[in-house]
């Protein structure tokens, strides 16, 4: 079992009489089937349905203090606290950024528990593993409970990319990426039958009308990694972007419809000037032009 503190993630903490229905109300995962332990992938919209930031929300047991606490990616936590504060009106509820002090620690490739910290398995996909909110200086203790190998963060990025799991920032633009692009709706982030929230309209009819035509893709490569940003293309026409990539895979937001004709015309998609092949998920159960299982 291997472990990595990731510096990429912050924590963030709801509180509060109203804390449970204040979040359900304005993100897209269904807050009130959440228990102690338990975590939920979600989201933060804009009313125009585009990502604000994702996170995973957990909530700490009564006899810890209770409480919702979202592990969210660092870049976004101001803009998290800023925006959850200007719809808190007159809800009582209490909004900390506690990322000075919580760290969040993703332990993989095993089965096990740790009795630091607020611990929670990966809602995203099982093989993601565990993740534990906890003080930085713990992770080594609770590296040690798992009876997992500390690894540098770089080597849970390249578990997270042979698994095609997109990363807001580098696989997908925040402000501008719908939640379908970034496959939430394919990794549990999204509750189609829940009530209202922010941004709700759009993404429903996104999902009853089929109208999904960009999505993060998981790619395979040979040789040197394609640089994070650059585009894809097939015979000299852009069909998309490049992410993240690592140890010869990749993640890339593409237009399916122009990756689909370019193939069915025999042209190869190219990342800058490395070619690319796409790759089918496990999980995924969009249509990948021409593209292999991912066990093979």
């Amino acid at each position: 079992m291997k472990a990595a503190l990731l510096p990429d993630r912050g924590v963030v903490k709801v509180a509060g009489d109203d804390a449970r229905t204040f979040l359900h109300g304005l993100v897209s995962a269904d807050i009130t089937k959440l228990t102690a332990h338990a975590a939920r992938f979600g989201a933060l919209l804009t009313p125009q349905g585009k990502m604000v930031t994702d996170f995973i929300v957990v909530e700490a047991p009564t006899e810890a203090g209770g409480g919702f606490f979202l592990d969210v990616p660092h870049a976004q936590v101001a803009t998290l606290v800023a925006k959850l504060n200007l719809y808190k009106l007159r809800s009582r509820v209490i909004v900390e950024d506690l990322s000075e002090t919580l760290g969040v620690l993703a332990a993989w490739d095993g089965d096990a528990i740790t009795k630091y910290g607020l611990a929670y398995a990966d809602p995203r996909l099982l093989s993601l593993g565990m993740r534990v909110m906890l003080p930085p200086h713990l992770a080594d203790a609770a590296a040690a409970d798992f009876g997992a190998t500390v690894v540098d963060a770089s080597e849970y990025e390249a578990h997270r990319i042979v698994l095609g799991i997109p990363r807001g920032g580098v696989d997908f633009g925040y402000g501008d990426a719908f939640p379908h692009e970034a496959d939430m709706d394919q990794l549990g982030g999204i509750d189609f039958a829940k009530g209202c929230y922010v941004g709700q309209e759009v993404v429903s009819r996104m999902e009853h009308r089929g109208i999904v035509r960009t999505r993060a893709v998981p790619v395979r490569y040979n040789g040197a990694a394609p640089d994070a940003g650059g585009a894809v293309t097939a015979g000299g026409r852009e069909v998309g972007t490049m992410g993240s990539a690592a140890a010869g895979h990749g993640i890339a937001l593409l237009r399916l419809d122009r990756a689909a004709d370019a193939l069915s015309r025999g042209e190869t998609l190219v990342a800058g000037v490395v070619p690319i092949q796409l790759i089918k998920p496990d999980w995924a159960r969009f249509a990948v032009p021409d593209g292999s299982k991912a066990a093979e």
